[in-house]
């Protein structure tokens, strides 16, 4: 009964501090920022990488795992942590979540169950296509949460052209970049 006892207590304390480690991964992934130039746009776009790693987090941990990072995350992000992209500099704590981005940091624990919920082992062609159809799934409810949001505080017209049109092709570069990695990805789980 002890020895039940003693790896029980170091299985959750393992997925303790993976769960630690993923909210500081999507804190990293939040404040890091790309600027790309998208046509139709004159200036350039700020990105980052936080949906990549979302989708990473669910395809790594799985959806149990997965959820219970990105929970905690917005949790911290809501009792005032600065852990969310723009903050401090455009708030923290609640004001910053019932923003204009609230929408898609919701549609992050959606995109987190989908993309750790099945799990593929062997990689072939066929799989290959279903675990692209899979992210662009799994991401579409973070767009489709924050486009809902958005519009609601600044009309659908402005929401798509400033929420989502300029971050398309980006997504689709980074669902690629996660599906041609997911072999590799998927390893992670046989240490959790």
């Amino acid at each position: 009964m002890e020895l039940v006892n003693k790896i029980s207590i170091s299985k959750t304390l393992k997925i303790f501090l993976i769960v630690i480690l993923g909210t500081i991964l999507l804190t990293v992934s939040a404040k890091t920022k790309i600027n790309f130039s998208f046509w139709g746009f004159e200036q350039t776009v700020p990105m980052t990488m936080q949906t990549f790693m979302v989708l990473f987090l669910g395809l790594a941990f799985g959806y149990k795992i997965g959820l219970a990072t990105v929970s905690l995350y917005l949790i911290e992000g809501i009792i005032g942590l600065p852990v969310f992209a723009n903050s401090p500099e455009k708030g923290i704590g609640i004001i910053y979540f019932t923003g204009p981005t609230m929408g898609f940091l919701i549609g992050f624990l959606v995109a987190v169950f989908f993309a750790g919920f099945l799990k593929i082992e062997k990689t072939n062609l066929k799989n290959i296509f279903f675990i692209f159809f899979k992210l662009i799934f799994s991401v579409s409810f973070i767009y489709f949460f924050g486009l809902i949001w958005l519009s609601t505080l600044i009309g659908w017209e402005k929401a798509y052209k400033f929420g989502a049109q300029p971050f398309l092709l980006a997504e689709l570069f980074k669902i690629l970049l996660l599906t041609v990695l997911y072999p590799w990805i998927i390893k992670i789980r046989k240490f959790i």
